[in-house]
């Protein structure tokens, strides 16, 4: 492995720092690293296998101002590229206009998920946006050969090269950027059409908009989605003619928010709903349909059967377990221990599991059902098949008590059956993507299945971190190759995949590290 350092930040957390989300598989990375012709502890590369897989993370520079979430950190990129029978690894923080400021502070300017508003130390004057620092650390994903980093409060999107890891500036969708909502985390690439759909919200009538931009990177389509009130959505989905958007029962308590209190309560009285939209419909166009109450974190895809539309996710058992923000012991109070107060991110304390509602578009009415017994979050497809009818998803197992994922689950949605694959104790994985193997042209078409599943590693037993591969069709019999980083990293959570010679198609060869020939 050919290893450089091309990066160091300088961290002011304290040496003695005990926070759990701060310490162990969530210490935070102050090295940016460019590895080529890395190295195979075990099994060998795929020689077709092409492309690169890119993963978000939470990373904290600096101490929090008082109360530090998980879901604070400013954003890190990841990349592991390959190609025939090769593979670099590069590493990135993505240079938001708030790491840049607070990195020139010397500090935290601006408060995160768990702490009031008002020791703000600096507002960014975005109107609708909230006081929370855009650290655009939540989702990635690829349009147009581009990747583009989100944050779940909704911000800017950031333009990052897919190969080096380096920010490129904010998108700005040829002048057509929502400047004063922004966009939310998990805006969806249609593969087939090459659009992206977003969603943003807001603390401001009409409290939620939804927006297309094109394949030339237009905004094409804006419009409001008006909701009863502020909500707190997290995900989205679509089918080749419709988007579908949510209206779930646990958002902020609307007197505290008067007060600026930021604190969400779950209303189980009160139904789920969902807006099912035309593509480019307007707010007389909207459909809602209502189900059972529940929040859902993320959807794994959407299709149409005949009059109605099919809905997958995972719907949470109990949305605000006892000690959540919600509860007995949340962090604001103080004096609960750290990892109590943080155990409503747990899988298993949330009671994730996958289901399936079918809203039908000429009687009106919602069915739903669970796929499985199972408790599974963070679910990836073969993108494909996004917003297509598809048969497996790709879900990650959580360690209990904790906000870790300690196993895969390949879902066979048709049969019902699972595929499992344990981590070793101390080993903890992210959202695991799929990429299809790379074919030539004229060749059959592939099955669903028919590729490999990506994930990366941060593993406490050997204090280092690995890229492994498994064969997406026999996830049970373990990864086929397992690649050593450069250092360990932090924990993280989302992740896409982009198609090799997608990406070409977009960038220059000297784009890419020469080693791998991209």
């Amino acid at each position: 492995m050919d290893v450089e350092v091309v990066g160091k930040f300088l961290s002011t957390l304290p040496e003695d720092d005990d926070h759990p989300y701060r310490t162990g598989p969530w210490r935070p990375q102050t090295t940016e690293w460019d590895a080529d012709d890395l190295t195979a502890v075990e099994g060998e590369i795929p020689r077709d296998l092409d492309g690169v897989y890119l993963r978000n993370t939470e990373n904290p520079l600096h101490p929090s101002l008082k109360f530090y979430h998980p879901f604070d950190g400013d954003g890190m990129i990841h990349i592991v590229g390959f190609r025939d029978g090769k593979a670099f690894y590069r590493n990135r923080f993505v240079r938001t206009d708030g790491l840049a400021a607070e990195d020139e502070a010397g500090g935290a300017l601006w408060p995160g998920l768990a702490e009031p508003v008002q020791v703000a130390r600096r507002d960014y004057g975005w109107g609708a946006r909230t006081l929370m620092k855009d650290a655009s650390s939540t989702d990635v994903t690829v349009h147009r050969g581009t990747a583009l980093t989100s944050f779940y409060q909704c911000g800017d999107l950031y333009r990052v090269n897919p190969f080096t890891a380096e920010t490129l500036g904010k998108e700005d969708f040829n002048g057509g950027f929502p400047v004063d909502w922004g966009v939310s985390a998990h805006p969806k690439v249609d593969d087939a059409t090459g659009e992206l759909l977003f969603f943003s919200y807001s603390k401001q009538a009409p409290y939620m908009r939804y927006g297309v931009v094109d394949a030339d990177n237009n905004l094409a389509h804006l419009t409001d989605i008006p909701l009863p009130g502020p909500r707190l959505p997290h995900d989205m989905a679509f089918t080749p003619n419709y988007a579908i958007l949510n209206d779930f029962p646990l958002f902020w308590d609307p007197k505290l928010l008067e007060a600026n209190i930021h604190l969400p309560g779950f209303h189980p009285d009160m139904p789920s709903r969902f807006a099912v939209i035309p593509r480019r419909g307007g707010p007389q166009d909207i459909r809602w349909f209502e189900a059972d109450p529940t929040f859902v974190l993320h959807f794994t895809n959407a299709y149409e059967v005949g009059d109605e539309i099919v809905l997958d996710g995972f719907y949470e058992g109990d949305p605000a377990p006892v000690d959540s923000l919600t509860g007995d012991s949340p962090p604001q109070a103080g004096g609960a221990p750290k990892e109590k107060a943080f155990r409503f991110l747990a899988l298993d304390r949330l009671q994730t599991r996958l289901r399936r509602w079918r809203f039908n578009l000429v009687t009106g009415a919602t069915t739903e059902e669970q796929l499985t017994e199972s408790i599974t979050e963070f679910g990836m497809i073969n993108s494909a098949y996004g917003g297509l009818d598809y048969r497996y998803t790709y879900a990650a197992t959580g360690k209990p008590g904790w906000f870790l994922f300690d196993g895969l689950v390949k879902h066979d949605l048709r049969t019902g059956s699972e595929e499992r694959f344990a981590f070793d104790d101390g080993v903890f994985g992210s959202e695991t993507a799929m990429a299809p193997r790379s074919r030539v042209a004229g060749g059959a078409v592939p099955a669903e299945d028919d590729g490999y599943l990506v994930t990366l590693t941060t593993d406490m037993n050997d204090d280092a971190s690995y890229c492994l591969v498994f064969d997406a069709a026999r996830v049970g019999d373990g990864p086929v190759c397992k690649l050593l980083l450069p250092e360990r990293i932090s924990s993280g959570t989302h992740s896409t995949w982009a198609d090799g010679s997608a990406l070409r198609r977009w960038h220059q060869v000297d784009d890419a590290p020469a080693a791998i020939g991209l």
